[in-house]
């Protein structure tokens, strides 16, 4: 049996990865969550635990350059604490949740080779982050980060949301077809779950083994609802592609090369 302490108590993954193993893997893997926001991690007595899954960060929000601090706050230096913490008190495996944004690009195709350039408060702090906690690794301490791209499923909330909201009206759509990475949280718990039952290390680019394809989403769910959809050709989505970071994020190739979920190893 693995003991893990989820620090993100209020995270939608940290709630929904304690659901899928109370659910799914009860009798390998015993979980906990805890919040880092208000310190509540100091009072846990870390020596119980087989691993640590940090996912406590700021996101989804609005940056500003006043926020820079903050950002290195919470999603730097908190998370280098708390792997620090772990390692003195003799846990054997720090998962940290770092983010696709740490490439700094919105489109394109990401490979093994892929150097990591942030632009975004977000994306630097993750990175930096990545870097200091890599540093800890020793044999006695595992190290596995995880850059998972938009994260969709029951509950979460997030462009893949609103998209799916706005299915509902968009009677007319372009024809124009893309690739994005995605990844179904199912299938994200179900690796985080074997990272921690064979104590894996490296870096991991998980996905689905599909690429979404914003144009065949909306028809499929208006399908799903009954509704026909009319499409249109969508060349003027191909003249401001590049010119309009909204139609980037809609209908923009971002993915990870390889079809399958990959690990870049030390």
């Amino acid at each position: 049996m693995k003991k893990v302490l989820i620090i993100g108590a209020n995270s939608y993954i940290g709630q929904k990865f304690h659901e899928y193993i109370n659910i799914f893997q009860g009798q390998n893997i015993e979980t906990s969550l805890v919040s880092a926001s208000n310190d509540s991690w100091k009072s846990v007595d870390f020596k119980t635990f087989d691993a640590i899954l940090h996912l406590s960060a700021i996101v989804h929000k609005k940056e500003k350059k006043n926020m820079k601090e903050l950002y290195n706050k919470v999603n730097h230096r908190l998370a280098v604490d708390i792997a620090i913490h772990a390692k003195n008190n003799g846990v054997k495996q720090f998962i940290f949740m770092s983010t696709a944004a740490v490439y700094g690009i919105t489109t394109g195709c990401i490979s093994k080779e892929t150097i990591p350039v942030p632009v975004t408060y977000y994306g630097m702090s993750k990175l930096a982050a990545e870097r200091d906690i890599v540093e800890l690794q020793e044999e006695s301490f595992k190290i596995a980060i995880i850059r998972p791209p938009m994260v969709y499923g029951d509950g979460c909330k997030g462009n893949y949301a609103k998209l799916k909201q706005a299915a509902k009206y968009l009677y007319l759509f372009p024809n124009y077809h893309n690739k994005r990475s995605v990844i179904n949280i199912k299938k994200l718990n179900e690796i985080i779950a074997d990272i921690i039952l064979n104590k894996l290390t490296g870096i991991y680019l998980p996905q689905d083994d599909e690429f979404f394809d914003t144009c065949r989403m909306v028809t499929e769910e208006r399908n799903a609802m009954g509704q026909k959809t009319i499409l249109f050709p969508g060349f003027l989505i191909t003249l401001l592609l590049g010119r309009v970071k909204m139609l980037d994020k809609i209908f923009g190739n971002f993915y990870y090369c390889d079809e399958k979920a990959i690990c870049l190893k030390d």
